[in-house]
């Protein structure tokens, strides 16, 4: 069985190439180019990076011993050392989780807006980044009313100009 990069050029003439008219490229390609497969892509990253965000961020909420647990306010480090543990990992799941969830919607949100947007304007450059990020944010605060709304607009929109200016810099050659 050959794979993509591996085994003998078959199109591309250096060795390790692909046929760019294989059926099976051309369905990966397609599918990757569709918006519906970046939102997934993009929300199921997000989901994921944000678990990890999640996990290494509850962990550092117990570094001190006035952490508390449960109804009666009892100190976690007066508790037996297998309820500290029940306790803690209860707490980092569900605290990992709640950031994995709000890391995937924003992927997911962001993705998916900037994808139409550059479907619609059939350009590839910052400004649906920014248009994206613009939404976004406005999205995402508009529990909060107008001006955080606007806020959220100008915030995630700087945010994804800059990282979008950033990514778009010529390498430097070695």
């Amino acid at each position: 069985m050959n794979f993509p990069g591996v085994g003998p050029s078959t199109g591309a003439g250096a060795p390790g190439g692909y046929d760019p008219n294989d059926p099976n490229i051309k369905w990966m390609t397609n599918a990757m180019e569709s918006c519906y497969a970046k939102t997934v892509l993009s929300g199921g990253a997000g989901f994921g990076l944000g678990g990890l965000f999640g996990i290494f961020m509850a962990s550092m909420a117990y570094d001190t011993p006035f952490h508390t647990a449960g109804a009666d306010k009892t100190p976690v480090s007066s508790m037996p050392w297998r309820k500290q543990l029940k306790i803690g990992f209860k707490d980092m799941g569900a605290r990992s989780f709640s950031t994995a969830k709000n890391f995937g919607m924003v992927g997911a949100l962001f993705s998916g807006i900037e994808c139409g947007i550059e479907g619609l304007r059939a350009k590839n450059d910052m400004v649906n980044g920014a248009a994206a990020g613009c939404l976004t944010g406005a999205i995402l605060a508009r529990s909060g009313g107008p001006q955080a709304a606007a806020v959220g607009c100008a915030g995630f929109a700087a945010f994804s100009t800059a990282i979008d200016a950033w990514m778009r810099q010529p390498k430097e050659e070695e």
